[in-house]
Order: structure tokens, then sequence, then C-alpha cells
């Protein structure tokens, strides 16, 4: 499948949800996503810092993308999950309403993020997607993780 990444110049985004916001993020850059485990809230912590959770030893920040983005926090429901990311040595969990499907785009197919996208400051993105139906943001890691 990475030959075929390369060799096409196909880019995978794993989409889900913030809210009625829909959002893709390179699956290169997803550890892995897993259920809302078990997290152990940090004081005095930022209002987007969920708290952190033991992933097999490692220690994992959980950040609520919702909040984070300015959007409504994440929902409690069943359906959220945690978005596991490795960035700079450090793993991160975003907290995201319901994961949706994992598409296959042409980066040249990629435009500039615009100014605001669905209620969330296009800073946030590195590009959105247009498919037939749906605008999809594609969510910067480092953008996110910047603190202002």
């Amino acid at each position: 499948m990475q030959e075929d990444r390369e060799k096409n110049k196909v880019l995978e985004l794993a989409t889900f949800y913030i809210g009625d916001a829909l959002c893709g993020i390179d699956i290169l850059n997803i550890q892995e996503i897993n259920r809302n485990m078990d997290i152990a809230w940090v004081p005095q912590a930022k209002e987007y810092i969920k708290g952190v959770l033991n992933l097999r030893g490692q220690i994992v920040t959980v950040i609520d993308l919702g909040k984070k983005l300015g959007l409504a926090p994440a929902n409690t429901a069943s359906e959220n999950r945690n978005i596991i990311v490795n960035s700079q040595d450090e793993y991160i969990g975003f907290l995201v309403d319901q994961i949706s499907d994992v598409l296959l785009a042409d980066p040249d197919k990629i435009e500039p993020a615009p100014a605001n996208i669905s209620g969330v400051q296009g800073k946030y993105f590195q590009g959105v997607l247009k498919t037939e139906n749906r605008l999809i943001g594609i969510l910067s890691i480092d953008a996110v993780l910047m603190d202002e």
C-alpha cells in the first residue's frame, strides 16, 4: 500500500466528526484509534486538555478536539474515539465525536484552507477536500498542538 501511495500520489485520509464538521488526518500520522479509555483529569491543565491516559505504559495527553477548535466539547456517547498520533516523539490523543471512513484523495485536489471551515478557524487545517456532497477539513496536527 505504501508503494501505491508513492507511485500514484494518493493520500489516505482517516475521517472523523467533531460535531457536524467532517475532518480528516493523513492515516500515516495515526498510531491507532481506540475507544474512550480511562482518562485521568489533570489539575490546572488548559481547558481543552481532557486529561491523560496510560496506553500500554505510554502516557498520552488527550485533547478534546471540539474544545480546541472552538466548537462544542466532544460528546460522551459510545461513538466517540481517541485518535492517537505521534508528534515529536510524544503521543497525543484527539478525542472526537465519531469516526467515519478512510478516503483515498488525490493531493492535487486538495485546496488551501479558507479562513473558516464549519465554524473552525482555518489555521488548524492544511487544506480542504471537496467530495460530491461534503467538505472535509484536513487537520494540521502541528497547528492544533501549537499553543496560542
